[in-house]
């Protein structure tokens, strides 16, 4: 439990570093490509000096497979956000923690409370409520809107799983060894789709990412520990729901974006929640 804290802080860190690169005019794909690559380089950096660059069994399996979900949802929540309203794509983005919740209880076997079924239930609702408000339009028909919303669900919510596996995979004494495929595969993807779009980076989108991405290794590794100690049905509803409350609160009193009224009964609903679920 003692690294749960320190997880769900640094995650919401993490978000705001995202929303300072996007203050600051940066190009989401770049910043997120040279933020995984710049993790790989410094693991493969420290694999090398250690001389442990042989990898443990399913180490490349699960990093390369949680690799793809993590650039596939960050690509697709990037993207949703300039044709979708940004409350729907936050709120898409946000449940998926239903997926990793599901997964832990029925793939791997973990328990859950009466008590804690009806946290996680008012997280949803609390989620629902503080993703609402000072939204900009979609310009999507709302059938492909749904599409899409769907499948930043999906994306978001087996990356999830994909850190989930893990602990059950048995590579929680080699987790760094799996950041490493992770972040590697994410890196080198994302600069694919750069290539793609025929956009170069500017310094400036470079410069963010490489510092997101020395926070992320910190961010990253916190978590995975996180998650070798505390059940996915405890871990991912209280992720979900503390960091959507500090980005609220943060949005309120740094950012000075106005709440909405259904943010701040969000809010409220949210801090029941977590004492629910804990």
């Amino acid at each position: 439990m003692i690294w749960l804290v320190p997880g769900l802080l640094l995650s919401f860190g993490f978000g705001q570093l995202f929303k300072l690169a996007q203050r600051r005019g940066c190009y989401a794909p770049a910043v997120v490509s040279a933020n995984y690559l710049t993790t790989a380089l410094l693991l493969l950096f420290y694999h090398l000096l250690a001389g442990r660059l042989d990898p443990a069994p399913l180490a490349l399996e699960v990093g390369v497979f949680t690799g793809i979900t993590f650039i596939g949802a960050m690509l697709l929540m990037t993207r949703g956000l300039e044709f979708v309203a940004v409350g729907a794509v936050l709120t898409s983005f946000r449940l998926a923690i239903l997926i990793p919740i599901w997964a832990s209880v029925y793939l791997w076997g973990e328990s859950l409370s009466p008590v804690q079924f009806g946290g996680i239930a008012l997280s949803l609702v609390a989620l629902v409520l503080m993703t609402r408000g000072g939204t900009s339009g979609g310009h999507l028909s709302p059938l492909l809107s749904l599409g899409l919303l769907l499948l930043i669900f999906l994306a978001q919510g087996i990356a999830f799983c994909g850190m989930r596996w893990v602990h059950y995979a048995g590579l929680d004494p080699h987790f760094l060894q799996v950041l490493l495929f992770i972040t590697l595969t994410a890196g080198i993807l994302g600069v694919l789709f750069m290539g793609w779009q025929r956009r170069r980076p500017r310094r400036q989108d470079l410069l963010m990412g490489v510092g997101i991405g020395l926070y992320n290794l910190v961010t990253l590794s916190v978590n995975l520990v996180a998650l070798s100690q505390v059940p996915g049905t405890l871990y991912f509803p209280l992720q979900g729901c503390a960091v959507v409350l500090l980005d609220n609160l943060c949005a309120q009193f740094w950012w000075r974006e106005t709440l909405s009224r259904p943010a701040l009964a969000g809010a409220v609903l949210g801090v029941l929640a977590m004492l629910l679920v804990l």
